[in-house]
C-alpha cells in the first residue's frame, strides 16, 4: 500500500477531540514465540489503517508498543474509522489472511491538552481504559460517543453498563458496537435483524442432470426468505462458493457475517420430491429447526413457503399477515414454466465464468426464460429475470440500446402482474437510468425496490451506480457497502466502490478497494491490471511493472485494453495504438463498446476521433456516455465545448468533484 498517515495541523492548548486507542490482541504472547510474525502484524495494522485515516480526517498521534493512539475531529469519523478497520480485518481473515491479526478498539470524546504533536488529559486516560473492554475484533465506546453516533451507524450499539475504570473516579457507561461477524453476548437479539445464509442444497437425485433443480430451489428459497422484512438474507453470489463445502458452519458464519445458515438436500425422482432442511446457529452449532418434506413435485411452492415461515418463527421474527399471504402465493401453476425458469437461473450462475462461451450461455439463459413465459404468460418472476438479464448484460455481448424495447416490455409486464415485486421495480429503475436518462424516476424505482425487499443486493448496487452517475459519491458508498454486506463475495459493488474512489481522485482508496477484492474474492480477471493502472496514477512505475509481469499476457479484449493502457501510462503507447488500428480495420472479433473506443482515443490524444464517436452515439440514441463520463481517460476532451454540450444534454452535473489529472498525449 502506497501513501503515508495524514498529518493534521496540531496546535497547543485545549480542544475537543475523539480519541481512539487500538491494541493487538495476543501480541505479547506471539512476540515471545515469533518475533518476525509479530512485526508483520504491526505492519499489516498500519497498512489497513493508512487510507482510513486519510478518508476520516484522523491522525496517528503515536505508537505505544503494539497499540496506537489516534485523534479525530469528531466522534462519527472516529467510530466509522474503527468499524471500517474491523471490517477489513474480518474480510482479510475470511479471504485466507492471517487470522492472528485481531484488534481491540476503544473510543472516547472529550477535552485534550495539546503538547506539540502529543495529546494529554483525563479523556485520553478514559479512552485507554475503555479499549481493553472490547473483545478481539470489537469496538467499545463511551456514553459521550454513543450520544453522537447511535443513530448514524449501520450497526446497533449495546450497553455494557457502568464500568469502573482504573484511574477514573466515576463509573463510565460503556457500549459495544454489535458487528454482525462477531458472536459474544447479545441480551437483546430481537432488537437486531437476524442475518441468514441459505447454503447450496445438495443434489442427491438419481439423475445427476437434475442438479439444476437443487440449484434453482436454493435460489428460490433465498428469494422467498428475502421477502421477510425481519430478516437479512445473503444473496446467491456469495453462497455459491460453499457448494459441497466441508467448512464448519462457524467458519461460514464468520466469513459471511451471518448468525444462522439453512442447509439441506434435494432428491427428485419423477414427480416425487424429498427435501431435507435444517436451520443452524453458527455461533453455537445448535440446530434451531429441521424438517423433511416428502411431497409431489407440484407442492414445491408450498414447501418453500413453509420453510420460510418456520425459519422466521425459529428466529423469533414476527410475520405480518400480508407477508404470510405473499409467501403462500404460487408464482406459477405451470411446472413446465417453473422448470425452464430454474434452468435459466442455473445458467445465470455460469454466465460470469463463461469466458469464450459467453454468447452460448447468454443464448441459453434467454431461451429458458422465454420458454418459461410461453408456458405461463403470467409468470411475473420470469419476466423480471429476463428483463434484468438483458439490462445487466447490455454492452457485453451486443449494443445495449437494441435490448431496451424488449426489456421495457418485460419489466412493465412483471410489475403489472406483481406490483410488489422488488425485482420488477429494480428493472424499471434500470430502464429509467439506462434507456431514458430519467434520473429522478430511476431513483424512485430503486428506492421502492429496496423498500419492498431490503435484502435485494442488486437494487442497492444499481442504486449506487445511479448515485455515482449523479456525483453523490458519499451516498453511493453507503449503497455499495449495503450491497457488499448482503453479498460479500459479489464483485460488482466492490468494483463500483473502486470506481467511486477513482472519480473522487482518491488513488489510495481506489487501490485499497481493489486489493480488498483480491483478498476477499480472489485475483479476478483484470483486477491486477487495474491495480497497475492505479500505480501509474500514483507515479509508481515499478509497482505497475511488477503487476504487469505477474498478470502475464492477457487474451480477452478488456484485459488487453487495460494492459495497453498501463503500458501507455509507462510511456509505451505502441500496444494501444496497435489495438485501435485493429479496431479501425475491423479485425477484433469481440463486441467493442464505442465508448471504450472513445476513451482509448482520448487517452491517445486523438480528440477528434474520440469526440466523433461520442457525438455519433448521442445522435443514434445510444446515449451511454452517462456511465463513463467521469472516467479519467476522458480528461483530455472534458473541457471541449462539444463534450460539455453532450453532458448538458443528458442533464448530468457539470464539472467534476475531483482534482484534474494531466491529460496524456502521444
Amino acid at each position: 500500500m502506497c501513501g503515508t498517515f495524514i498529518v493534521l495541523t496540531v496546535t497547543a492548548g485545549r480542544r475537543l477531540a475523539a480519541i481512539v486507542f487500538t491494541d493487538l490482541a495476543g501480541y505479547t504472547e506471539l512476540a515471545q514465540r515469533d518475533e518476525a510474525g509479530a512485526l508483520r502484524l504491526l505492519h499489516e495494522q498500519d497498512k489497513l489503517l493508512r487510507p482510513l485515516l486519510t478518508k476520516r480526517r484522523g491522525r496517528k498521534v503515536k505508537a505505544m508498543g503494539d497499540g496506537l493512539l489516534l485523534e479525530f475531529p469528531n466522534a462519527l469519523d472516529a467510530v466509522s474509522c474503527a468499524v471500517e478497520l474491523q471490517q477489513r480485518v474480518h474480510e482479510r481473515g475470511a479471504g485466507g489472511g492471517d487470522a492472528a491479526l485481531r484488534i481491540r478498539v476503544g473510543v472516547h470524546l472529550g477535552d485534550v491538552q495539546g503538547e506539540g504533536s502529543d495529546i494529554l488529559g483525563d479523556s485520553v486516560n478514559i479512552a485507554s481504559r475503555i479499549e481493553p473492554l472490547a473483545e478481539p475484533g470489537g469496538i467499545c465506546v463511551s456514553e459521550q460517543v454513543f450520544a453522537q453516533v447511535h443513530n448514524k451507524l449501520p450497526y446497533r450499539l449495546e450497553s455494557l453498563g457502568a464500568q469502573g475504570l482504573k484511574g477514573v473516579e466515576e463509573p463510565v457507561q460503556v457500549y459495544r458496537v454489535v458487528l454482525p461477524w462477531l458472536g459474544g453476548p447479545d441480551p437483546a437479539p430481537a432488537a437486531s435483524v437476524p442475518r441468514l445464509a441459505v447454503l447450496p442444497l445438495a443434489n442427491i437425485s438419481p439423475d445427476p442432470n437434475d442438479a439444476y433443480f437443487a440449484d434453482g430451489l436454493t435460489e428460490e428459497l433465498i428469494s422467498t426468505l428475502a421477502q421477510v422484512r425481519g430478516l437479512r438474507v445473503i444473496s446467491h453470489t456469495s453462497v455459491n462458493q460453499y457448494r459441497g463445502t466441508t467448512k464448519p458452519v462457524a467458519r461460514i458464519g464468520s466469513e459471511l457475517g451471518v448468525d444462522h445458515v439453512l442447509e439441506g438436500s434435494v432428491r427428485k425422482a419423477g414427480d416425487r420430491l424429498r427435501i431435507t432442511v435444517q436451520l443452524i446457529d453458527t455461533r453455537t452449532d445448535e440446530h434451531r429447526w429441521a424438517q423433511t418434506y416428502d411431497r409431489q413435485l407440484e407442492n414445491v411452492f408450498a414447501i418453500q413457503a413453509d420453510v420460510a415461515e418456520r425459519a422466521a418463527d425459529s428466529l423469533k421474527v414476527t410475520l405480518l399477515r400480508s407477508e404470510r399471504e405473499a409467501l403462500r402465493e404460487e408464482p406459477t401453476r405451470s411446472l413446465a414454466a417453473h422448470e425452464h425458469y430454474l434452468r435459466g437461473i442455473r445458467a445465470e450462475r455460469d454466465f460470469g465464468s463463461a469466458g469464450e462461451g459467453l454468447d452460448r450461455v447468454d443464448r441459453e439463459i434467454v431461451d429458458h426464460f422465454e420458454r418459461a413465459l410461453r408456458e405461463d404468460p403470467r409468470y411475473s418472476s420470469a419476466y423480471s429475470a429476463l428483463a434484468t438479464h438483458l439490462l445487466a448484460t447490455g454492452g457485453m455481448t451486443r449494443a445495449a440500446k437494441g435490448l431496451f424495447p424488449r426489456a421495457r416490455e418485460l419489466a412493465a409486464k412483471a410489475v403489472e402482474l406483481d406490483p410488489d415485486s422488488s425485482d420488477a421495480h429494480t428493472a424499471l429503475g434500470n430502464l429509467a437510468m439506462q434507456a431514458d436518462l430519467d434520473w429522478a424516476r430511476a431513483e424512485t424505482e430503486f428506492r421502492r425496490a429496496i423498500e419492498l425487499n431490503p435484502s435485494n443486493s442488486a437494487a442497492h448496487a444499481w442504486y449506487a451506480f445511479l448515485l455515482m452517475t449523479l456525483q453523490r459519491l458519499d451516498e453511493a458508498e453507503r449503497e455499495n457497502r449495503a450491497a457488499i454486506e448482503l453479498d460479500p463475495l459479489w464483485a460488482l459493488p466492490r468494483f463500483q466502490l473502486a470506481a467511486a474512489f477513482e472519480y473522487a481522485g482518491d488513488t489510495a482508496g481506489w487501490l485499497d478497494t481493489l486489493e480488498r477484492v483480491v483478498a476477499v474474492i480472489g485475483n479476478l480477471p483484470g483486477v491486477g491490471l487495474n491495480m497497475a493502472l492505479v500505480h501509474v496514477r500514483q507515479g509508481d512505475p515499478a509497482g505497475a511493472r511488477a503487476l504487469l509481469d505477474r498478470e502475464g499476457t492477457p487474451a480477452d479484449l478488456p484485459s488487453r485494453t487495460a494492459h495497453a493502457l498501463v503500458l501507455g501510462g509507462l510511456g509505451d503507447l505502441g500496444e494501444l495504438r496497435a489495438l485501435m488500428h485493429d479496431f479501425e480495420e475491423g479485425r477484433i472479433a469481440e463486441f467493442v463498446s464505442p465508448y471504450g473506443a472513445a476513451m482509448a482515443y482520448s487517452y491517445l490524444g486523438e480528440k477528434e476521433k474520440a469526440l466523433a464517436i461520442l457525438s455519433e452515439g448521442q445522435r443514434d440514441g445510444d446515449r451511454a456516455l452517462w456511465a463513463y463520463y467521469q472516467s479519467t481517460l476522458l480528461d483530455p476532451v472534458r473541457d471541449d465545448p462539444r463534450f460539455v454540450r453532450l453532458i448538458a444534454e443528458m442533464r448530468l452535473p457539470a464539472g467534476l468533484r475531483r482534482p484534474r489529472l494531466s491529460p496524456r498525449t502521444a
